[in-house]
């Protein structure tokens, strides 16, 4: 055993060596950041450092492979964890412990590329809903393959199908995730184009932060909404 994994804590710069290899995007501000909506909670030093151990670690990287593979929002992310401390989750150690135990695409599991057939297959939809989900341009192909959010996109709209929402209304929804996108990218501009070493790299992770910051802002806004119309 070497001395670095011998010991009990490691410093916030150590983690940020540690995980860089499979998460070059990840930064000190991202990890306070989890810390802060409670996805973390490393101890502290008498000083006041924040002190990691090695479960904070594993921890941390099952919250970014699920952000990075799976395209979670924290909420969903906290949730799961939330079940495996109760103890709730089947295999809390693979969960938690092995980062291939996280699905690669963000819904269930299958593959990061998908056929025609494939997508319609694991999103329970027939090849005639498929086409009206084309044709709305809710769902795009990459070549001739679809990517994992096609497969998010169909099997939500699937089961909000059973609702009586059709593909025609989801454009709405669309529209304004393009118009947040657009936002976001004005903002993180001026980073991208910088010159110094990480630029991107922190360009990438202060849009993450701020899609997390957005999608939080726009359920509560519905929320508020709902609570409008149903006290009426």
């Amino acid at each position: 055993m070497s001395a670095q994994s011998a010991r009990a804590y490691f410093s916030i710069s150590e983690v940020l060596a540690q995980l860089r290899g499979d998460f070059p995007d990840v930064s000190v501000s991202k990890i306070r950041f989890l810390e802060s909506e409670g996805l973390i909670e490393p101890a502290r030093s008498p000083s006041g450092y924040r002190r990691f151990g090695p479960d904070d670690i594993t921890r941390l990287r099952y919250i970014l492979t699920a952000q990075r593979d799976q395209y979670l929002p924290l909420r969903v992310i906290k949730e799961k964890l939330a079940a495996i401390d109760r103890g709730e989750d089947p295999e809390p150690r693979a969960a938690l412990g092995l980062v291939a135990a996280v699905p690669p695409d963000g819904a269930g599991g299958g593959p990061a590329a998908l056929s025609r057939r494939e997508l319609a297959d694991s999103a329970g939809i027939e090849d005639e809903q498929l086409a009206e989900l084309e044709e709305f341009g809710l769902v795009q192909r990459t070549g001739r393959h679809y990517g994992p959010e096609a497969l998010t996109v169909a099997r939500t709209a699937a089961e909000l199908g059973r609702f009586g929402v059709q593909p025609r209304h989801l454009r709405a929804v669309k529209a304004a995730a393009e118009r947040e996108t657009a936002l976001i990218d004005q903002v993180v501009a001026p980073m991208m184009r910088q010159r110094t070493p990480g630029a991107r790299d922190r360009a990438g992770e202060t849009a993450r932060e701020i899609a997390v910051l957005t999608l939080r802002l726009h359920a509560a806004f519905l929320e508020a909404g709902l609570r409008t119309d149903l006290s009426q």
